[in-house]
């Protein structure tokens, strides 16, 4: 078996490609034409595959597919327009009014959003700790149908108890839906921890260059959709294995068009060409920054699961090949972070994560704002706290832009 980024750099060319391309070129194109009708017939029925309409299915886009799907060594995967298009047109395509899902407390704030508007249309939700399987266990119901973590959590870095969930959820027959994207594929393969689904934000690590978005969903073949009462008969067609995946394609992408472009498609498989190589620099980066600033005299706290005293180290260290390129801290009280942030000169005040640029952002006062004090407190959100995605630039550049910020 080819390592990792063997794999994906050959990916596309594992099929004809057209002109000897080394790429997947880009098709444009919405619709595709067909010399016999009976050929356009049987792929709508989804007798054959083929290409008809390119809202549900693209030849570039599907080359993507292909390649996520490698990474996360699975059985198929669907690509949506965002990494929340793939999550909320899961969750639309799998539930029903009454259904309960168990959801981690500590989630990314859209995704936190999103989850409470499907609780206010009939959905059941919990959201509990999931750094501990027990808290979990407790929320389950006789009507929960899906588990949904987070690897790790954006932004404070809590670790899922993965393993022991996936156990869980195996053993109860549920959905277990695992967001890889603050892992990427490369540090972590949900499949080994028994997922159901995996979700990865495109646009962050697996793209890398912060010039396009995009958001997928792979099927591992772990859960046993002949027993998920939620399938609608039309998608029970050939192996069951297959299910799960096909009715998200049908009643999510297609009915909701969240739909990735072909351009975008283009951009996001180039990138994830070099995701090892981009995330072998930036964890070690991410690790060395980590320990410069748990040692500075104004930092209070720093967060991040590659250091000895972060909660679930051991178990970070035990799952991914390196804990991470994303870091959080909190200034000691007096120092101002509009002020610090202010005085970096490296470091860019943005949103997003995974970019190869270093991003730095004051999260009580933008991505956790509407959420309210209240809210922020119970997930252990201080005003100080500042999220830190770390690029591939230079190391000793970088803890010098924070150093002399610090210093200043």
């Amino acid at each position: 078996m080819p390592g990792f980024t063997t794999q994906i750099i050959h990916s596309d060319r594992q099929q004809p490609i057209e002109h000897g391309s080394l790429h997947k070129p880009i098709h444009a194109n919405v619709a595709f034409g067909f010399d016999d009708v009976q050929g356009l017939v049987d792929v709508f029925q989804g007798k054959q595959k083929g290409f008809a309409y390119s809202r549900q299915v693209n030849p570039t886009v599907t080359a993507l597919e292909s390649k996520i799907t490698k990474m996360e060594n699975g059985v198929d995967t669907v690509c949506f327009a965002t990494g929340m298009a793939a999550i909320g047109s899961t969750l639309f395509a799998l539930l029903r009014k009454d259904d309960h899902v168990v959801s981690s407390s500590f989630l990314f704030g859209n995704t936190n959003s999103l989850f409470n508007t499907f609780a206010s249309i009939g959905v059941d939700m919990s959201f509990v700790d999931a750094t501990a399987v027990s808290n979990v266990e407790n929320a389950l119901r006789d009507t929960t149908r899906l588990v949904f973590v987070e690897t790790i959590a954006n932004p404070r870095t809590q670790v899922s108890d993965l393993e022991r969930i996936g156990k869980l959820c195996a053993d109860r027959s549920l959905i277990y839906v695992v967001d890889n994207t603050m892992t990427s594929p490369f540090l972590f393969q949900p499949i080994d921890s028994s997922a159901s689904l995996v979700v990865n934000s495109l646009t962050k690590y697996i793209s890398g260059h912060g010039n396009a978005l995009g958001g997928a969903v792979t099927e591992t073949g772990n859960f046993d959709w002949s027993q998920f009462p939620n399938i609608h008969d039309d998608y029970k067609k050939d192996s069951s294995e297959k299910w799960g995946l096909t009715q998200i394609r049908k009643k999510g992408l297609r009915d909701f068009g969240a739909t990735l472009s072909p351009e975008a498609a283009f951009h996001i498989a180039l990138g994830a060409e070099t995701l090892a190589l981009r995330m072998e620099r930036q964890c070690a980066t991410a690790q060395s920054l980590a320990n410069f600033l748990h040692q500075h005299s104004c930092v209070e706290r720093v967060y991040y699961p590659g250091l000895e005293n972060h909660p679930e180290h051991e178990r970070a260290d035990k799952l991914f090949q390196r804990p991470g390129a994303l870091l959080s801290f909190e200034l000691v009280d007096g120092i101002d972070p509009f002020q610090f942030l202010n005085r970096l000169k490296l470091v860019i005040n943005s949103t997003n994560l995974g970019d190869n640029r270093t991003l730095a952002i004051p999260v009580a006062h933008t991505i956790y704002y509407e959420m309210g004090p209240e809210m922020r407190a119970t997930m252990g959100i201080a005003d100080s706290l500042i999220r830190v995605s770390v690029g591939i630039e230079d190391c000793e550049d970088l803890i010098e832009d924070f150093d002399v910020a610090l210093q200043s």
